[in-house]
């Protein structure tokens, strides 16, 4: 499991009555004056290999992020990225898939599927209450250290051209740019990303 501390971590001030040269005794008045702010709870991002128990929450996860594109993708793009349970296992068939949860809540999965010695990221989906937190980072992040561990020369991935903020992501995290399909998937144009292991 790949844990990280959200980025705003409060930190604690050193103890006044430390102070040397009666330093402390005025640090406490200001202290009694200005109460101290209670210390933010960290949040724990959690990334974990997914099992067959995760599949409904996955599914769920999945048709939360697509539906809400309805109207700016192809029905039949959403339709094909919105998978049944039965559908969803069916795609752990030579998958290694990966969860990221944020206080017990599913926030954002990925799988990485290694075909002919290389990696190839597929499925990214992060809940959009979560985004611009990590998550995706954390997931990406993960699948290129099971990539690494299975000793694939490269990873690589797709996404939509319109998908800017992925690219952005994915360029990054150290991958290149290898090209453009135009009007790949559903008349939509698709970036290849690579990176190198």
């Amino acid at each position: 499991m790949v844990n990280q501390h959200s980025p705003d971590r409060a930190e604690r001030s050193a103890d006044a009555s430390s102070k040397p040269d009666g330093a402390g005794a005025a640090a406490k008045l200001e202290g009694a004056a200005k109460p101290e702010t209670p210390a933010k709870p960290e949040t724990l991002l959690g990334v974990e290999r997914l099992t067959h128990l995760d599949v409904n929450e996955v599914c769920g996860l999945y048709k939360k992020v697509w539906e809400a594109q309805r109207g700016e993708l192809p029905p039949e793009m959403i339709k094909a990225w919105v998978p049944t349970p039965l559908e969803f296992t069916s795609w752990m068939e030579g998958v290694n898939y990966f969860a990221a949860r944020r206080n017990g809540r599913l926030v954002g999965v990925i799988g990485l599927e290694i075909s002919q010695g290389s990696g190839r990221i597929v499925h990214l989906a992060v809940d959009p209450d979560a985004r611009r937190q990590g998550v995706a980072t954390a997931l990406i992040k993960a699948a290129i250290e099971w990539a690494r561990r299975s000793n694939c020369p490269s990873v690589w991935a797709d996404a939509l051209s319109r998908f800017t903020a992925a690219a952005d992501l994915l360029t990054h995290l150290g991958f290149h740019d290898a090209g453009v399909l135009r009007r790949h998937q559903w008349n939509e144009d698709v970036r290849f990303f690579e990176q190198l292991l």
